[in-house]
Parts: C-alpha cells; structure tokens; sequence
C-alpha cells in the first residue's frame, strides 16, 4: 500500500467517515454489511419535540359554579348522580389545571366528559361519591395526561381506563358487571366508599329537583338488552357470555339452555339446610313423611342417575328434568344419564300444592329397580350419557325448594344491605344496573328519603304506586269504557299524589288480526292503537307526569303475524313504533302543553317493550318482572295426574296429558253409593243459583297458590318443553327467576285475579280489565312500591 505524501492531507476510510445526516438525528447505528445494511440506510422515526406545556392560571372555582355543568354532562347525558363531595372534588381539580379557560375553551366539559364515561367503564354505581377511591384513581391518570388544561391522550387515557379491571370487545368491563370485589379498592375501602353518608339531596339546587322524583330512578330493561349470565360450575359464579346472540344458533345452544337450568337449581339446592349433612347429629333416614319436602331434622343426598347401576332395590333421591321419552312413557333426565320414572304409587308433596309437568325439574324420593334379566343398561352405553335399564320408582315428587332473595345475595337481618362473610352472589350484577354489594345500601337510604310514607302507615297512596291493568283488548269497545274509569279515577287525584307507572299488559287484540285472524289486519289494528291514544289524550296530567309500560300478548305483531295467535317464542319484541306512534304523539303534545302553560318541563313518556321484561326501581333495590302468558291452562292440559290426588276441576285429564297411573280403582264408598239421578239441563241453567263467595274465593286462592308455588319453585318463566312454549335459546337467561324478584306480575287471563306473597316474592295477576262474568265491573291491581304489597281494586263503568 502506498504512503500519501507529506502535502497531502490524511484522509480516513469510508467505512469510518461519518454520515452526513448529523449524529443527533441518526441515533440508531447501522448493522454489519454482512446482514444486507443498504447503503444509504432508512432514515429513522424522528419523534416530535414535545410541546412547550402552555401556562396555567390556577384558580378557586366554586362548586356552585360548576354545577350546572356537571349536572347536564353526569346526569342529563350519562345518567349519572353526583353529591356534594364530588363535585367539590372537580371543581377543585378543573380550577387547578384548566384554570380561567376552564369555561371559555371548554377544557371544563371535556374533563368532566372523561371523567363520567371512566366512571362507567369502571362500573363503580349510579352515585359518583367524592370520597370514593375509583374517583380519586380517575383524576390521577388524567392528571397525568393533561397539558394547558387539555388532555392531550384522551384516547389512550381511556383505553387504560377501560382496562383497568377487565373489559370485553364491547369496552363493557366484564369483571365488575359481574359483581366481582375491585382490585383497586381495599376491603374496608369497599365498604366505606359505596355509603351515602355524603349524598345531601336536600341541598341541592333547583337543576336538581328533578332526581327527587322517584320515575326517574325507575329503569325498563328489554328482555334482549339484559346481560346473559351464565352459571359457571367450576368457578361457582356466574360468568358473561360474550358470543353473540343468534335467533337461529348451532343445536348445543339448545343443550345448554336445559344444562344452565339445572346448574343453577342444584347449587341452589346444596345450599340448602336439608341438604347440608349436619356433623354433630347422626343421618336421618331418608324418608318423607311430613307436609314438606325439607325438615331441620333430616338431610338428604342427592344420586346422579349413572351411580343408580348395580344398586338395586336401593332408596335413592334424585334431581332431574320431566319428559317424555320416544316410547311414551315418563322418563327423568340429569347430566349423567335417563331412567324410566314409575309414578304409579308417587305422592306429590305437598299434595295438590303445585303441577308437575314434563320440562319442569323435580325431585324424586323412591326405589331403583333393575330389569329382571339383570341388564345394566339399554344400548350398551354403560349408564353413563344414556338411558339406565330398568326403572325409578318414585313415592314422593316435589319440586326444588325456593331460595329467598335476601339468601340468594346474601343480604342479612331485615335486608338494610348489609352482606354476610359468606358471600352469596351480592356483587353479580344480573340486570346491569349495579350490584346489590356495589350500591344497594345506598339506594335503599335513597328509596327511604324519596318515597316517604303517608300521614296513616295503612295508607297506601302517593308516588310510591304502581297501576297494573290486565289485558286490554282495543277492538271491544267496553275495554276504553273500563280505561276510561279508570283513569278518571287517578286522574282526580292532586297531580302530587299521581301515581308513579302504569303497566299495561296485552293482548290488545281479541285475534290476530296481523294473521287474519278475526276480521281486520294491519291497517284495522293500527287504528285501534289511534283509539286508545284518542282515550290517552284526555287525561294530560296522568300523560305528564307518569310513565306507561305497553307489554305485548301472543296476539300481537309482529310475532303473532306467523303464529296466527298460538304460543309464540319467549322472549319476544315489543310492538313496533309504526303502530304505536299516535299514542308517542300524545305524551309529546301533552309535555308541550304543560310547559306552555305552567312554565315547568314535565317529561311523561311511553315505553314499548318486551315480553318478559323487568323494571328496576332504584337499581338493584327494586326487581319486578312483567310477564304475559296464559300459563294456568297450559299447566292444567300438560300436568302429570296422580292416583293418589283426588279428581278436581282444575285437574282434569285432557288429550296429550302423560298419564303417571293406571285407570283409577273406585273408592270402597263408591260401592255403597246411590246412583247418580238424570239432571234436565235444561231445567238446571234455569234455575236461580245462589253463589256461595266463601267457596269461590277459597278456590281462587288455591289456584292462584298453586300457580305461584309451581313457576318460583322451578326459577323460569316457561317450565315447559321446547314444542309446548318455544324459548329462543340465546336469550333463554331472561326468563331465569333469579334471585327472586321483588314482585312480579303474571298476568294471566285464565286464572283469577290475586295478589300473592311466596317466600318475600309478591306476585300479582290483574286478569282482564273488564271482570268475566260481570257486567259493567273493571278491575285492575294497585301495587305500593313501598310496602310491596298489591291490592286488586274495582270499580263499576
């Protein structure tokens, strides 16, 4: 190599020149050639200098200025209640970091923005609490991401928040909907920061005189819009389901419909005393004697169907689903197999107490008896995941013992909302209003402040009341003479004392006329919708200051367009708004007016929803489902018929009922008796008969116990089989009754009218407006939300 020359300046290699792009914007170094480094390399992301942070006039902004603010961004558009600390707690966050622009740039209402949809991603309640820790974690990760009173990453700033205890595809936090304790919150912070020492209604201003009305705690939730909770076994608590919803899903949806109905019965049943092995008193024998399914004396254990192999004329007690199976004959089904069911010599407990009929779950107290050529079981299956040879006999039926609300979500005493160590399910969220645990104590001191009680305890009257009209057919015309008296009735009272709902139930068409049906079609049935807002129309003051609940019959469009009136699939849509948007104009009209002539907003609506649907009232204090179905009748043609009941009315045998007997034996006076004498009927209807009332309401109350008993004991609204009362299987988690509602309406034509309490639940049926049988006589059912207690009232037209 030669040698530059003395003159020459030195010059160094290529390889250690350096670039021409200065050092300061080349940070990465360049790899060996000998991975393919380009000769003129990428130049690399250069990230942006940040901003000069711009400069802030903190100042002292008072709560009271800020108000209206917050008031129309928390409650007005996310429904949202602030107290008096936190909003003390913002006012003095914006004064510090947005400063005198905090109204000017609008900075102000972008925090306050953020802050509500982080409150409800967190599912922290209805009530935003100064003192709570969730808050308090809010205002830290947006200080952090705030510069010149402007959040500078709100969309990652809410992603984080989003993330914080879980969240699904939706953005709906998945963990705390579902009830379960934060990780952010301690176990005394918990408890403490959902208390609603700090909530002073009294104090606040007139922008919030509106909360203390109680119709704007009350809540309609659709039957399609309720979160679908499925009890999980293993983890034994209830997880979301998170696939989406189908009217036509795969065949296993249709499995599991019938598997989460039997999980949630069995764990309700181990929880059970009876079923609890006590350790310091020796096992009871395993018979039932008494009235009851479940004495303290005694504990029972239940046997999969699959260990009843090689156990042969062994007592055994299991739990299982009624059907029917290919042969005819009864059969009993859990998840471990099938065995025929015997019933010949059964005795329902309590005796003629509720139905049984195939598609309810049940339990069974009686022998296991093997074929007589000693096979185990029929097809080679082994038992297991098929049907057992031979049969069950069974002595005692009864249905699955009712598990109490408070039980269910482990409220203590009186339920004022305090939880016991246990647990139970108090931090599940079953309607996507808030957890019993998460905001149930604060509401109940709420309820407690809002509707107070009249100047007599035994009155029953004021906000805290609930109208409840059966079915109100349109195309008779003495259905509007009835409404009419009716609503005059309430519509006489001062506009203080109206009442709060008035829920009425379907069918509002004598036939389907969408099907043809009767005489009449769309047309004919959106006019009488037209009618019953003409009706709507002249009481104003009921149009402007209550809400109206419209429920759906079978009757109905759109579904009754392909069922032509028959059972339709549960649940299903309300009615749609083409019909129904003369009666929407008339509580629009009515507001209008009010405002015009007494300057005050009034807000009466008109909701159209499902059939079943729920009402929450004050969150997760009140639960009452809404339910439309002539059930009565439906029980009563596919109910199983004991030999060991006696005949009744109520009990006759129909075309299609399984039959559990043989022909039964006459009773040894029937020998004796004198024959039956030949009766003119004739002669016979024209005759006076004097009713006896004592008798008649000795029955309806039977009925209306029996009825009650049958559809809580099962916790499903349609405890029947698929062909009988179809269910759309995605949405088959609505029709659970659990935990069991606060009250429930079951209006049912076909029953009498009653107002029933079983196990802390009060269930109501209305019957039709206009009485049966009884001339010029409308009748509807007066629930008082504060003492849950309902009355069927009267009254002639």
């Amino acid at each position: 190599m030669s040698r530059p020359n003395q003159g020459e300046k030195a010059r160094a290699a290529p390889l250690f020149k350096a670039p021409k792009t200065p050092a300061p914007f080349n940070p990465i170094p360049s790899s060996s050639p000998a991975f393919g480094t380009p000769a003129y390399p990428i130049k690399p992301y250069q990230q942006a200098a940040p901003p000069a942070k711009a400069s802030i006039l903190p100042i002292i902004l008072p709560p009271a200025t800020l108000r209206p603010l917050a008031f129309r961004t928390f409650t007005k558009k996310h429904s949202l209640t602030l107290t008096s600390s936190a909003l003390q707690v913002l006012a003095t966050f914006i004064g510090r970091h947005c400063g005198t622009e905090w109204r000017e740039e609008g900075l102000a209402e972008r925090v306050l923005e953020e802050v509500a949809k982080s409150w409800k991603n967190r599912n922290s309640g209805v009530i935003v609490d100064g003192e709570a820790s969730d808050l308090k974690d809010i205002l830290k990760n947006l200080e952090g991401s705030m510069s010149g009173g402007r959040i500078v990453s709100s969309r990652e700033l809410s992603r984080q928040n989003s993330l914080v205890l879980g969240s699904s595809q939706n953005g709906e936090v998945s963990h705390t909907r579902l009830g379960l304790r934060p990780s952010v919150l301690g176990r005394e912070d918990s408890q403490t920061s959902f208390g609603m020492s700090s909530l002073e209604v009294e104090e606040e201003e007139d922008g919030d005189d509106g909360l203390r009305d109680p119709r704007k705690w009350l809540k309609v939730i659709d039957a399609f819009d309720q979160p679908r909770l499925v009890y999980n076994v293993g983890k034994k608590h209830f997880d979301r389901d998170t696939s989406k919803p189908s009217l036509l899903p795969s065949a296993s949806h249709k499995t599991q419909v019938f598997r989460n109905r039997y999980n949630l019965i069995h764990q309700r049943l181990l929880r059970n005393e009876s079923f609890q092995t006590s350790t310091f008193e020796a096992k009871a024998p395993l018979k039932i004697y008494s009235s009851a399914l479940a004495t303290t004396q005694q504990s029972y254990k239940l046997t999969p169907i699959a260990n009843l192999l090689g156990r042969n004329g062994t007592s055994h007690m299991i739990l299982g689903l009624l059907t029917i199976s290919p042969t005819g004959t009864l059969a009993i089904n859990d998840l471990t197999g099938s065995i025929a069911l015997d019933l010949t010599h059964a005795k329902p407990v309590p005796e003629d107490g509720a139905w049984f009929a195939p598609g309810m779950i049940v339990l069974v107290d009686g022998t296991y008896e093997e074929d007589d050529d000693g096979g185990g079981a029929l097809g080679g299956s082994g038992g297991v995941g098929g049907t057992i040879g031979g049969k069950f006999i069974g002595f005692f039926v009864g249905g699955p013992p009712c598990e109490r609300r408070k039980m269910t979500l482990g409220l203590t005493g009186d339920g004022e909302g305090g939880v016991t160590a246990g647990g139970g399910f108090g931090w599940v969220d079953f309607l996507g209003v808030g957890s019993e645990r998460a905001v149930g104590s604060k509401m109940r001191k709420l309820e407690q402040r809002l509707l107070r009680p009249g100047k007599f305890e035994d009155d029953i009257g004021g906000k805290g009341r609930m109208i409840v009209i059966g079915e109100l057919k349109l195309d008779q015309p003495r259905t509007l003479q009835a409404l009419k008296k009716l609503l005059g009735l309430y519509a006489a009272e001062p506009e203080e004392d109206t009442p709060m709902t008035f829920v009425l139930m379907g069918n509002f068409v004598q036939h389907a006329v969408m099907a043809r049906g009767g005489s009449g079609g769309s047309i004919e049935y959106k006019e009488y919708f037209d009618s019953l807002a003409l009706t709507l129309s002249d009481y104003p003051t009921l149009l402007q200051s209550a809400t109206f609940v419209f429920v759906p019959g079978d009757n109905d469009g759109w579904a009754s367009s392909f069922s032509a009136g028959a059972a339709t699939p549960l649940p299903r849509k309300s009615i749609p708004d083409m019909f129904t948007s003369r009666i929407k104009r008339a509580f629009v009209t009515a507001n209008a007016e009010a405002e015009k002539e007494r300057g005050k907003k009034t807000d009466g609506e008109a909701i159209w929803t499902s059939n079943p649907s729920r009402l929450s009232l004050f969150g997760p204090t009140h639960e009452i489902i809404l339910l439309r179905d002539n059930m009565t009748s439906r029980l009563r043609r596919t109910a199983i018929k004991f030999s060991s009941s006696k005949a009744k009315e109520e009990d006759v045998e129909m075309a299609g009922t399984p039959v559990a007997t043989p022909e039964a034996t006459p009773e040894p006076e029937a020998e004796f008796a004198a024959p039956e004498m030949d009766v003119d009927a004739d002669v016979q209807a024209a005759e006076s008969h004097i009713p006896d009332p004592a008798a008649e309401n000795a029955s309806d109350l039977h009925v209306a116990r029996k009825l009650v008993k049958t559809i809580l004991d099962q916790g499903y609204l349609s405890p029947f089989g698929m062909a009988v009362r179809p269910v759309l299987w995605d949405y088959a988690s609505s029709l659970q009754a659990y935990p069991l509602p606060t009250a429930m309406i079951l209006a049912d034509t076909e029953a009498p009218a009653f107002c029933v309490t079983y196990e802390g639940c009060h269930v109501m049926n209305p019957g039709s407006i206009v009485a049966p049988g009884r001339r010029g006589v409308a009748k509807w059912v007066e629930y008082d939300i504060r003492k849950k207690v309902g009355k069927v009232r009267e009254a002639l037209f």
